[in-house]
C-alpha cells in the first residue's frame, strides 16, 4: 500500500529541492496537539458572554468559532484572537483588545501541556513520541541531498525555539526557526518563502514545502514550490486526519501523506 497521495500532479524532479520550508505544530511537533480543544470552548464562552450570543444555542456559536479558527490555523494566533473580536462586535459585544485573547489563550494552552513541556526538559519523555512519526528520518534525509532547512510557525518565536530544542530538532535548523512576533505584521510564513527565494535567487521549482495547514500549502504553491500536505492524525500518531486531508488538497498540496514513516518512498518520490 503506497503512503503518498497524488493531489494535485507534479513532477517534483526537474530541478533539485534546495530550500525546505516547514511548519512546526502538526507537521513535526506533538507538544501541543489538542490545542483546539482549548481555543474552540474559550472563543465559544467569550461569543455567548455577548448580548446578542446570551440569546443563541451556545452550540451554535460554538461552531461559529469552530469554523473561524481553523479558517485562521496555520497564520498567528492573534489572527485567530482578531476574527473573535469582530464576531464579539457582531453580537453587540465589546471586546478587549485582541492580544488579551491571545494571552489568555496561551496561558490555558500551557497548562494543558506543561508536563510534556516538563518531561521533555527532565528526561522522562521521549522526544520522538512528541513528534509526527518519521520527522528525523525527513529532516536527515533532506539534509543528506543538500536541502537548507528553514522552520516557519505561527506559534510565537520564543516558544517555537525553546520547543524545537526539546525535541532535539534544532541542530537541523543550523538557527533558521522563525515563528509569530508581537507586533504580527513583521511577521508571516509568506514572509519567510519570499525571503528565502529573494536572498538565494532560487527559481520557485527549487522550493519545497511540508505543512499540515492551509496557509503554507497555498504560500508554497503561490511561488511555484512543490508542497507536501501532512494529514498528521495527531492523536493516534497514525493514519490520514481527513478534515486535513481536504484542506490541503483545496490549499493546492502536490501530494498528501499521513506521517513520514515510509522515508524511503517519500524519498524515491521527491529526488531522482
Amino acid at each position: 500500500m503506497h503512503s503518498i497521495e497524488i493531489a494535485h500532479a507534479a513532477d517534483p524532479k526537474k530541478v533539485p529541492f534546495r530550500y525546505a520550508v516547514l511548519d512546526f505544530d502538526g507537521t513535526l511537533s506533538l507538544i501541543r496537539q489538542g490545542w483546539q480543544e482549548i481555543m474552540i470552548p474559550y472563543f465559544t464562552q467569550m461569543l455567548v458572554e455577548t448580548p446578542e450570543g446570551a440569546k443563541k444555542d451556545p452550540k451554535e456559536l460554538e461552531q461559529l468559532a469552530r469554523e473561524f479558527i481553523f479558517f485562521h490555523t496555520g497564520k498567528q494566533t492573534i489572527y485567530q484572537c482578531i476574527e473573535l473580536a469582530e464576531q464579539i462586535v457582531k453580537l453587540g459585544g465589546t471586546p478587549e483588545d485582541p492580544q488579551v485573547y491571545k494571552d489568555e489563550y496561551h496561558a490555558r494552552l500551557l497548562r494543558r501541556i506543561d508536563d510534556r513541556l516538563k518531561g521533555l526538559s527532565e528526561g522522562t519523555i521521549d522526544p520522538e513520541t512528541l513528534t509526527v512519526p518519521g520527522s528525523y528520518e525527513l529532516l536527515s534525509m533532506l539534509r543528506s541531498h543538500g536541502v537548507a532547512l528553514y522552520l516557519a510557525s505561527g506559534t510565537d518565536e520564543e516558544y517555537v525555539k525553546e520547543e524545537v530544542r526539546l525535541l532535539k530538532l534544532d541542530t537541523y535548523f543550523e538557527g533558521h526557526v522563525y515563528g509569530a512576533q508581537r507586533d504580527y505584521k513583521t511577521f508571516s510564513k509568506k514572509m519567510v518563502i519570499d525571503r528565502i527565494i529573494r536572498e538565494n535567487n532560487l527559481s520557485g521549482e527549487q522550493l519545497i514545502g511540508f505543512g499540515d495547514g492551509y496557509v503554507e500549502i497555498e504560500n508554497v504553491r503561490e511561488v511555484g514550490g512543490y508542497a507536501v500536505g501532512v494529514a498528521s492524525n495527531e492523536a493516534e500518531r497514525k493514519g490520514i486526519d481527513e478534515w486535513k486531508r481536504e484542506r490541503l488538497i483545496r490549499a493546492g498540496a502536490n501530494i498528501i501523506i499521513p506521517d513520514y514513516r515510509e522515508i524511503g518512498e517519500l524519498e524515491a518520490h521527491l529526488f531522482a
